[in-house]
């Protein structure tokens, strides 16, 4: 291999969001820093049903708003999920030995859970908004390679109405996954604890929060009087304070943004230079 192909799926409806640019300037930062032969395009899934096919390498899943529930059987919906069992048919095909490499965001992560049938997605009681601790879960003693660099807890950038719970352990065992990391404890709080990372399988692994969130972008954003004025009245002075105070902390989300997606690309790229590593 040596062009990288990379699907951008957008699930965003058309609603302006900071997610997207993130994105980008990743795959520009991987480009131009670590490997070169590198190219993306992007598909609006919800608005317009651009659904990629199987020629690319590697699929990245944005996060978007509204209900992962209330979209059961609509046409885009139904397109997604046989665009994800295109991509796990040929990733259990032991003829292609060039996998597909996915990494599903948030709203998307949501909807294969869903699609996998491994675990509940539910409404949360309240908006989880801001810059959270997330608790890595070890296998074999070590956390997945996705989070080399990080330290435990890492900080995530979190924006979600509903949540991903009761996962079927099993199911995500027989299907070559693994689950990566849990809500931050709250012993104060006698509710279980979001998923907040699942390796559906040695190609495919979804984030609940938002990996690809930088410091700069969110906090320009936060700083917008409107926008401050929106966070101070649903969530009070102390969260905007706290988060402007996480955001520009080298150790949070600053991390956090330099790790998770760059480590995901570079594992693909090794991998797919090297297709029967994982075989």
């Amino acid at each position: 291999m040596s062009m990288l192909k990379i699907a951008v799926l957008d699930l965003n409806e058309g609603v302006k969001n900071e997610g997207m640019r993130c994105i980008r300037e990743i795959l520009e930062r991987v480009q131009s820093t670590q490997y070169k032969e590198l190219s993306w395009q992007e598909f609006e899934v919800r608005q317009s049903m651009q659904i990629p096919s199987l020629e690319f390498d590697v699929y990245i899943s944005s996060g978007g708003p509204g209900s992962p529930l209330e979209s059961k059987n609509t046409p885009w919906e139904n397109a997604y999920f046989n665009w994800l069992d295109g991509i796990t048919r040929w990733n259990n095909d032991p003829s292609n030995p060039n996998k597909k490499y996915v990494f599903l965001i948030c709203h998307s992560f949501q909807l294969a859970c869903r699609f996998f049938e491994i675990a509940e997605v539910i409404k949360r009681k309240s908006t989880s908004f801001g810059v959270f601790p997330i608790n890595m879960l070890k296998h074999s003693g070590n956390p997945d390679p996705l989070f080399n660099g990080l330290q435990d807890p890492f900080y995530g950038v979190d924006s979600r109405d509903y949540q991903v719970v009761q996962p079927d352990k099993k199911k995500v065992h027989d299907m070559g996954g693994e689950i990566l990391c849990i809500e931050k404890e709250r012993p104060h709080i006698p509710l279980e604890r979001a998923v907040m990372a699942i390796r559906f399988n040695p190609y495919m692994v979804g984030t609940q929060f938002h990996p690809e969130a930088d410091a700069a972008g969110m906090s320009m954003y936060l700083m917008q009087d409107e926008k401050k004025k929106n966070v101070i009245e649903n969530y009070g002075q102390e969260k905007w304070e706290s988060m402007i105070k996480h955001l520009n902390d080298p150790d949070k989300i600053c991390l956090t943004n330099s790790q998770i997606l760059p480590n995901f690309l570079l594992q693909a790229i090794a991998d797919l230079n090297n297709p029967h590593s994982l075989s």
